[in-house]
Formats: C-alpha cells, sequence, structure tokens
C-alpha cells in the first residue's frame, strides 16, 4: 500500500554533486506548470538549494527547512506541501532537518530496512493524486535518503556532466537501484541528460556518450537534447530566485542599449543575454521528457 498512486514520481539523482539536478528539478517542473500540468516538487536534499531557484529560501513562513519532510519521514506526519510557489507548482521544501531525518531512517533500517526504503513514497502516497508529476531532487551522497527517494520513485533521471566525477556518479546509481528492488520493482531508468556543457566541446560530448552507451549497451538510455553551460544565467537565476524561462521574459521585455542612451528608457539591473540559449535548452529537455514518459507509460500499458 506504501506505493499507491506514485506511477509519475521521477527522481533526479546522481552520486556526485554539481550536476544540475537541483537546476533541472525547478525549471524543468516549472516548465510543466507553465504548460498546465500540475506539479509537486519534493526537495529532499539537506542543503535546500531548490529555495534559492524557486525564490522561497529563508523567507519566514514558507521555508521551514526540511521540518514537515522530516516529521513525516521519522513520525508519519501527514506531509503539507508549501503551496503556490508558482501557479500549478508546489513545493515540499528540504533542508538541514533532512540530516535528522536520515539519522532516523538508518536507525529504523536496522529494525525494518523495508519500511525505512518505503518512508517516502508514504509519506507521497495521501497527496500524489493532487498532481499530474512529482520530481524529487535527491542529495548526492546521502544513502538513507537516496534509498527513501528510490523507494518512492516510479521513474529516475540521471543528470550528469561531461567529467569523470559525473560519470562516475551516473555509473554508482545502478547500485543503489539494485538495493530497493526489493520494494520497487518497477523502477525503471527515463534517461540520462548531459549537462552543464559547451556547446562547442563535440569531441567530449561525443567520448561521454560513447562511454554511457557503453556502460548501458544502449543509446536509447541518452537524452537527445542537452543543456549548455552559462555562468551568467546561472548565477543570476540562483540570485534573484528566477527559474531560467522567467530571465529569459525578464531580458527579453527590458529596456534596449540605445533607449537607455537616447534616454527613453532607465537601465535596469544587468542582464545575461545568454539566458536565452539555456532557456531553449531546457524548454527541449522538457519536451523530450513528456515524450520519453509517456512512451514509457504505453509501454507498460501493452
Amino acid at each position: 500500500m506504501e506505493r499507491v498512486g506514485l506511477d509519475r514520481v521521477c527522481a533526479f539523482v546522481n552520486g556526485k554533486g554539481g550536476v544540475l539536478k537541483t537546476t533541472l528539478t525547478a525549471n524543468l517542473g516549472g516548465l510543466l506548470a507553465v504548460s498546465g500540468w500540475r506539479v509537486l516538487l519534493v526537495d529532499f536534499d539537506p542543503q535546500g538549494n531548490l529555495g534559492l531557484d524557486l525564490g522561497y529560501r529563508h523567507v519566514e513562513g514558507r521555508d521551514d527547512e526540511g521540518i514537515g519532510m522530516a516529521q513525516s519521514l521519522m513520525f508519519g506526519a501527514p506531509l503539507k506541501p508549501l503551496k503556490d510557489v508558482r501557479k500549478n507548482l508546489d513545493v515540499v521544501p528540504g533542508g538541514a532537518h533532512l540530516d535528522q531525518a536520515a539519522a532516523g531512517l538508518v536507525s529504523l533500517a536496522g529494525k525494518d530496512a523495508r519500511k525505512a526504503k518505503l518512508a517516502l513514497a508514504a509519506a507521497l502516497s495521501p497527496i500524489a493524486e493532487e498532481y499530474d508529476i512529482i520530481f524529487i531532487d535527491c542529495p548526492p551522497g546521502n544513502e538513507p535518503l537516496q534509498l527513501a527517494a528510490l523507494g518512492a520513485a516510479s521513474r529516475i533521471i540521471v543528470p550528469t556532466k561531461t567529467d569523470a566525477g559525473g560519470r562516475e556518479g551516473l555509473l554508482g546509481v545502478a547500485k543503489r537501484l539494485d538495493s530497493v528492488i526489493d520494494v520497487n520493482p518497477g523502477l525503471d531508468l527515463l534517461g540520462v541528460i548531459i549537462a552543464a556543457t559547451s556547446s562547442s566541446a563535440k569531441s567530449v560530448q561525443r567520448i561521454v556518450r560513447e562511454a554511457i552507451i557503453d556502460a548501458f549497451g544502449t543509446d536509447e538510455v541518452l537524452f537527445k537534447n542537452m543543456v549548455r553551460h552559462a555562468e551568467s544565467p546561472a548565477q543570476a537565476v540562483r540570485e534573484r530566485g528566477l527559474l531560467v524561462h522567467e530571465l529569459e521574459e525578464q531580458v527579453n521585455s527590458g529596456p534596449r542599449w540605445f533607449e537607455v542612451l537616447r534616454g527613453t528608457a532607465k537601465a535596469g539591473p544587468s542582464q545575461p543575454r545568454s539566458a536565452g540559449n539555456v532557456a531553449e535548452d531546457l524548454h527541449r529537455v522538457a519536451q523530450e521528457l513528456v515524450v520519453r514518459l509517456e512512451a514509457a507509460e504505453q509501454r507498460n500499458a501493452s
């Protein structure tokens, strides 16, 4: 009964940090919400950085730093998501209190390993029907939280950079999958997304793609679309609590340089012009994610 209604729960996971798990969780969730999907984002990381991307971090009455999630995991308290962070978008905040929850899951696993692995599934199941999709932002190295996330997910999405560390973290995910197969035998890999790459690094991308294909035995695991690295918009969105498509809208609606020069408009804050490139990448990845999800569901139904 712990996994009722969890057919559209996707966990973004990699054993290494800094591979854009949080960025993809926030921005792909935001794009689906804009398109009309009812979206729940679960910040399952003690760092709580999803709150920075969405602008509610350390806001009194909004950011509980993971207390609600921790109480749900440890004591079975009902989850109460933060409502309307964006239109159609709710969030379960993460934060420092999840470290305590992780310790509690370790203790619980000593008594009942199955219950510990299904703790997040049990928390999400009563509210899952309120949403069209649920994304979980997983911590990189916290094993009890990762196992609980994989116990709740129906699909996993693995972001990776082109460096060796990102690829090693990707391959380490397979070991986690083996650890939850007893409680979640239907868990499936939706795909691998190459992120934070340069559009000019063709040879590096080719090497990474070949390594991933060699590891999984097929190129079907790879998303065809990638997300380019752009330092300026990455810094701007986190500082301002904006999603990339929201930053792109600001850029497009802002005054032009010649208008400022003529005195017909006032200069606003400096806007990174490369935001449009990253926004375009994210739009394409979001579209591919939906196509992959629907194809997977059709295969399961047949």
